[in-house]
């Protein structure tokens, strides 16, 4: 069994047939209504601002949306199992703090870096543990240790930011965060390469083939021999790792460990991966469609910056495209988008025939 990029359900297939499968659904697949959007709106934006396509404004995009794009990974994971993680911008926060107390206490780098990935995994295997072994529903663990996190990010903190631009040692992860190899953005080269081991897990290790395969069918894939709790507790915990090196782009951007979780970061995150083409039942979605998702909500949000929309607006219109996005997805998976189209030529055929009369 396999996954493949655009979402089509683990099926077994030749390998000749997968490939042309594969090659087929990228084109008109699930991220295809993504990948059409942005083209969509990239083209009018290009056509109605000049700043909108010159270099520095493409790579401030992908500055911009940097933390969303490292955390959206973890969450592909999640939702691939047909989970819901809302706890993600609270770990992030939170693995972030830890970095900044690092930090504080004069740490150096590697270990304040190594103490925030394990904050991170700690996390997860709380998540993992509950969800995977115990069975208790993703949203109801994700919903309360996302409360969790936040109040244990207060009361340490007593509700202060943790300043870190007077810290020297915090200067290499201002570089890794901030600065470009020649016109190219580090943090850009960072993110590529997380896809790509990422991409690499999903698709040529038997783990990613049991993501996959959870997703589709928790009973089907244990029948077929899969450890279900214990793939669903590497996920998540492999989830809030991918966190925690979000948080340390989050801070390097920020210059700052932040107390205050900012709701509209798991929102940001969710959508993008499901305007990217996953199915919230599981077992369908990529990589692919995931960067495509976080690309077209930056580059929506550039749009607005550039044509001078308050910041406040930003969430609405977030909201908005991730309420068509889901519903569009939930249309297609029950059949309703075909249904209306019979119904329609039906109605068509019809009245044709009654004006021939």
């Amino acid at each position: 069994m396999a996954g493949s990029e655009d979402g089509a359900k683990i099926e077994a297939t030749s390998p000749g047939e997968g490939r042309l499968g594969f090659l087929r659904r990228v084109s008109i697949g699930r991220v295809a209504g993504a990948l059409v959007g942005l083209i969509a709106v990239a083209i009018y934006l290009a056509a109605t601002d000049d700043l909108f396509l010159t270099w520095g404004n493409v790579m401030n995009i992908f500055r911009a949306q940097s933390v969303i794009f490292i955390l959206a990974i973890g969450m592909t994971f999640v939702i691939l199992t047909g989970g819901l993680d809302l706890s993600v911008a609270a770990a992030a926060g939170f693995s972030g703090m830890i970095l900044g107390l690092c930090f504080k206490a004069g740490m150096s780098p590697v270990p304040a870096i190594i103490i925030c990935i394990i904050s991170g995994i700690v996390l997860g295997m709380l998540n993992g543990f509950l969800v995977g072994l115990v069975r208790v529903s993703p949203f109801v663990v994700t919903l309360g240790t996302m409360s969790i996190y936040t109040s244990v990010i207060l009361v340490v903190t007593h509700g202060s930011t943790v300043s870190l631009f007077n810290y020297p040692k915090f200067s290499a992860i201002q570089t890794l965060a901030n600065r470009d190899v020649g016109p190219i953005p580090i943090i850009l080269m960072v993110i590529l390469a997380l896809y790509a081991i990422a991409w690499f897990v999903l698709h040529r290790t038997s783990f990613g083939r049991a993501v996959y395969a959870v997703g589709s069918n928790k009973e089907a894939a244990r029948l077929n021999g899969l450890n279900v709790p214990l793939t669903l507790f590497l996920v998540y915990t492999i989830a809030a790792l991918v966190y925690a090196l979000g948080a340390i782009q989050q801070d390097g951007r920020l210059t700052a460990a932040v107390p205050i979780v900012d709701p509209n970061q798991m929102l940001a995150v969710i959508a993008a991966v499901l305007i990217g083409g996953m199915s919230m039942s599981g077992g369908e979605g990529g990589l692919l469609g995931t960067f495509v998702g976080v690309l077209f909500l930056g580059v929506i949000q550039n749009g607005l910056t550039l044509k001078g929309v308050s910041a406040f607006w930003q969430g609405t219109v977030t909201g908005l495209i991730l309420i068509v996005a889901v519903g569009l997805a939930v249309s297609r998976e029950t059949g309703a988008l075909q249904r209306m189209r019979r119904a329609l030529s039906r109605k068509g055929k019809g009245e044709a025939v009654g004006g021939s009369d």
